[in-house]
């Protein structure tokens, strides 16, 4: 496997990543997950030093959309960032809904 190659997968909530592992994972570079929590669009288990930061499933997978917002639709990070929350929230109010019977 070639050093930038995405790895694909899946990854448990026991699990941590470190900021390498992440990146490749989402296939980004390092520098990129740095911007991102110090914009606050990304968090994870972060403390003052970058070599002590963990990252779980749930934010591989928002580090991943944002990726594809930010590709796709040449986004910056608090835009895309915005874009997944919205998601987010349609999709907990359409469950909601669903549970009360509206749907």
């Amino acid at each position: 496997m070639q050093a930038n190659q995405a790895i694909s997968g899946v990854l448990l909530d026991e699990v941590a990543l470190n900021l390498d592992e992440l990146a490749r994972a989402a296939g980004v570079e390092p520098e990129w997950v740095v911007r991102h929590v110090q914009a606050g669009t990304l968090n994870g288990d972060v403390t003052v030093q970058v070599t002590s930061w963990r990252f779980h499933s749930r934010d591989l997978d928002r580090a991943r959309r944002m990726v594809r917002i930010e590709r796709d639709f040449d986004a910056n990070e608090q835009l895309a960032a915005l874009v997944i929350d919205l998601g987010d929230e349609i999709r907990r109010l359409r469950g909601r809904l669903h549970v009360l019977g509206g749907e």
